[in-house]
């Protein structure tokens, strides 16, 4: 398996790929948009830092690739949209950089609050202005963290050591998991008109682009200090120069920007109380490392096929939890494709049940597997993929609820899917058999113990005698071979089912001699 490394990486982080004797490690640092988008093709992975852009064209040339890794917070240079179309996993490091960050963001709390860059600057000019340059402490003010993720916590933890209270906004937090860290949860609107600090440790997304602007300017108190360390953008610039022309707050600092590099002719260089760094959140010799470490290890497990973890567009699933999950994930592939070929009408809803040890895990990659398998027979296997199989769903209105069950059912450990469609409704059971095996077990009000796998017969009759022995005989005329077949019934002499698991594809012109045998209702033809 094929990796690139198009960005500079510590050492430590390729020494454990190359490491692994599946691998064919190159570092490329430097290469251009064109030569990317040239080579992408054969590799299976691709890390990156900020420097390398991933963008649509190069993801769509990208025919192998299946995980793009950065060694950084956030994805801001990968299209995700592109890749979670493509079937690619993006994955980054949110925990590798969290204490340089968190200290960079301390750090300007500290430059900001005492002067220090432009006290600095002054006595290297030869000036000795002490009374120009007196600050204000920490302790006893007010700090207003927005995102309370690993680096918003972290700076809370130093910040209190200073003395201060912290009070944050965090709408994805619970408040008993903030009053376990000592924290008040309030809405943004409290924690930017009380906040003498305000730090920003949150995604850039669209909702929140401009997060902070001229309303939010108005609203804060004229002694208020604002700091980002998270991204550009969060923190509109125009509106950000109109409240420091305006003495609107007392200062603010800034280690991220709109774009990067910035204007240098934007008058936020030209403030004495706008404190500014060149993205330096991350650039310690130990989060380097860190990041290199984590994403390799990162990638070398998924290319491994032991689980996948910090992934923007699939759900994480980690070692441990993939043994379990991994024949599940399999099961609910298998019951997705045998669903999507014997459902009939548009599918409107998809309840999946899941009972057993299944429901002590997180499931939602078992989900995405069995949408993954229903989607595929109607949109083809070049549309559908386990990363965008949800996207999807949700593009064409098709509802998907997920259900942990702690009643005892039928089978022990199940996944259990009613499908909904515009014309009758569709029920399938599946579970593992002894040797973690798939198998379907009921269909309908139907029991059978079916193999999901390879080219499948599903026939409906009347119990009748005679059927298994007309369908054998049909399909050894055509020379097709019986590699299994399993049979169920809803009653005595009421609706039967055949499943015949055969070793090749049937024609059409067999299934059309199935369906014109006596006593025979439905023919389906099925590939898992």
């Amino acid at each position: 398996m094929k990796i690139l490394i198009s960005d500079k990486l510590s050492k430590e982080g390729i020494d454990i790929l190359e490491a692994v004797k599946e691998f064919e490690v190159d570092v490329r640092p430097g290469l251009s948009p064109e030569n990317l988008k040239l080579i992408i093709k054969d590799y299976e992975a691709l890390i990156v830092r900020s420097g390398t852009k991933v963008t649509a064209d190069v993801i769509d040339a990208a025919d192998n690739l299946k995980f793009i890794g950065r060694a950084g917070v956030g994805l801001d240079n990968v299209d995700l949209k592109a890749a979670t179309r493509k079937g690619v996993v993006a994955m980054n490091t949110p925990a590798g950089n969290t204490t340089s960050t968190a200290e960079q963001t301390m750090s300007l709390i500290l430059s900001l609050s005492r002067n220090i860059p432009q006290a600095y600057a002054s006595l290297k000019a030869g000036k000795w202005e002490r009374s120009k340059f007196k600050g204000v402490e920490l302790k006893g003010k007010k700090l207003g963290v927005i995102g309370l993720g690993r680096i918003g916590s972290t700076v809370a933890k130093f910040a209190k050591a200073f003395g201060m209270e912290i009070i944050a906004y965090d709408p994805y937090l619970s408040a008993d998991a903030a009053m376990q860290r000592g924290i008040d949860l309030v809405e943004l609107e409290t924690l930017i008109k009380e906040s003498d600090y305000i730090t920003i440790h949150i995604p850039k997304t669209a909702e929140t682009k401009d997060l902070i602007s001229d309303k939010e300017f108005d609203m804060m108190k004229p002694s208020a200090r604002l700091i980002n360390c998270a991204r550009g953008g969060i923190i509109n610039e125009q509106a950000l120069v109109k409240a420091l022309e305006g003495n609107k707050i007392k200062g603010c600092a800034l280690d991220v920007y709109e774009s990067e590099p910035p204007d240098f002719s934007s008058p936020l260089f030209k403030f004495d109380n706008c404190v500014t760094t060149p993205h330096l959140g991350a650039s310690t010799d130990e989060a380097q490392v860190n990041v290199a470490i984590e994403i390799a290890e990162t990638i070398r497990d998924a290319l491994l096929g032991r689980g996948i973890v910090n992934a923007a567009n699939f759900p994480s699933v980690d070692a441990e939890s993939y043994i379990v999950l991994e024949p599940y994930i399999n099961l609910a592939l298998s019951i997705g494709k045998v669903a999507g070929q014997l459902a009939i009408g548009r599918v409107s809803e998809v309840k999946i049940t899941y009972s057993g040890d299944i429901t002590r895990f997180k499931v939602a990659s078992v989900s995405l597997s069995l949408m993954n398998g229903l989607l595929q027979p109607i949109l083809g296997e070049d549309a559908v993929n386990y990363i965008n199989a949800l996207d999807i769903a949700k593009e064409r209105a098709i509802k998907v609820q997920e259900i942990h069950s702690s009643n005892v059912e039928e089978f022990v450990n199940c996944i259990y899917v009613e499908i909904k469609t515009d014309k009758d409704p569709f029920v399938i059971w599946g579970t593992l058999s002894a040797n973690q095996q798939p198998r379907i077990v009921k269909i309908n009000n139907v029991y059978v113990e079916a193999v999901p796998e390879g080219h499948m017969l599903f026939i409906n009759n009347k119990d009748k005698p005679g059927i298994v022995g007309a369908v054998g005989t049909i399909l050894a005329q055509e020379n097709i071979n019986i590699a299994g077949i399993v049979f169920g019934r809803e009653s005595k002499g009421g609706l039967a089912l055949s499943v015949v698991n055969v070793d090749s594809e049937v024609p059409q012109t067999t299934i059309d001699k199935i369906k014109n045998t006596k006593d025979v209702l439905f023919v389906k033809y099925l590939k898992v």
